[in-house]
């Protein structure tokens, strides 16, 4: 009777080498399921890595200096367009409030300085006791004292504007993605304070080969995103192909967008995007449960034709639409696989 501890150290040896594994004292199991490779006719596609995003998605930064007071949602929280989620200090803002009130002040007593004088002016020409010149001057010093207190009203609006921005509102509803500051910490404009999406708009970006844009563009081209760890697949709601390549990689990028019911899913995690094209084309495909993984290895079990089994290495592709694996170098067709690849490998050959 073999210890688990032995007959993993065997399969380890046997993974790496290539070789047949031998255990004495098993007998072959004869009702082990096997399948004949055989090349499948499967509808053409084309798979590509990519990365979940959100389609509405707002870096909140800050507009004015000063120390932040109170943060009132932390990463992970759900808001509502409008809502609170930091104050600065606002001393230094309410002191230049109250610079342009009395500039408005000042502004408005030579404003009616200026309007009683001209008043006299007029006054005073209609019975020619002085000039035309003199009125004209009135008249400037008039429209100078005007537009003085024009200024000094926009001045005390830029003022209390700048004011207000030291209360940061949410710009939208969503989820807040992250929070990049801390009670304390001091506020530069346009330091980013937080992150927020909306998570009912998310999608998958995937770059993709220029030679591969005539397929993807054409009309009709559906596309399914799988996520590997989970095994989670979800069908698109769109495809768009952005109508530029980078100059560097000479890829383009295509946005697939996620339908609105996504449970689990958030920007910044890994997909791998499928897209179906038009026609079929033959693969070498086997099904997932014959596929034997170990780290970033993957083999399979191989009749010998003496009652054994030989693992063998293989590259995988992108997984089919039955859900089995098509195989990119390994194997060449014909071949006999063990289903079970673990009763594969402890089958000794037979004398």
């Amino acid at each position: 009777m073999f210890s688990s501890c032995s007959v993993l150290r065997a399969t380890r040896a046997a993974f790496a080498g290539g070789a047949l594994l031998i255990l004495p004292g098993l007998a072959p199991a004869g009702d082990l399921p096997t399948i004949q490779l055989r090349p499948q006719a499967f509808a053409r596609s084309y798979s590509a890595e990519g990365t979940i995003e959100a389609q509405r998605q707002a870096v909140v930064a800050a507009q004015v200096q000063g120390r932040v007071l109170e943060a009132r949602v932390d990463a992970g929280a759900r808001v509502r367009q409008g809502d609170v989620l930091l104050r600065i200090d606002t001393r230094e803002a309410d002191q230049g409030v109250v610079v342009a009130a009395a500039q408005v002040a000042a502004a408005q007593a030579r404003l009616i300085d200026a309007r009683a004088g001209l008043e006299r002016s007029r006054s005073l020409k209609s019975r020619n006791f002085i000039s035309a010149s003199a009125l004209d001057q009135a008249q400037a010093a008039f429209d100078a004292a005007q537009a003085q207190h024009r200024a000094a009203e926009a001045g005390r609006a830029q003022a209390e504007a700048g004011r207000s921005f030291a209360t940061v509102t949410a710009p939208l509803t969503g989820v807040v993605a992250q929070r990049l500051t801390e009670p304390g910490e001091m506020a530069q404009p346009g330091k980013p304070l937080m992150t927020i999406y909306e998570p009912a708009g998310l999608r998958a970006v995937a770059d993709v080969p220029q030679a591969r844009l005539a397929d993807l563009a054409r009309p009709g081209v559906k596309a399914r995103i799988e996520f590997p760890e989970t095994g989670r697949w979800l069908e698109s709601a769109s495809i768009q192909v952005l109508p530029a390549a980078d100059p560097r990689t000479h890829t383009a990028r295509i946005r697939v967008n996620l339908p609105a019911d996504a449970p689990g899913v958030v920007p910044g995690m890994a997909a791998r995007v499928h897209f179906s094209l038009s026609g079929e084309a033959p693969v070498l495909a086997v099904p997932a449960t014959a596929i034997l993984r170990r780290g970033e290895l993957s083999g399979v079990y191989v009749a010998d034709g003496q009652g054994g089994f030989v693992l063998r290495q293989v590259r995988l592709g992108s997984t089919q639409a039955d859900g089995s694996v098509e195989v990119l170098a390994g194997l060449a067709g014909g071949e006999e696989l063990a289903l079970d690849p673990v009763r594969a490998g402890l089958l000794r050959r037979k004398p």
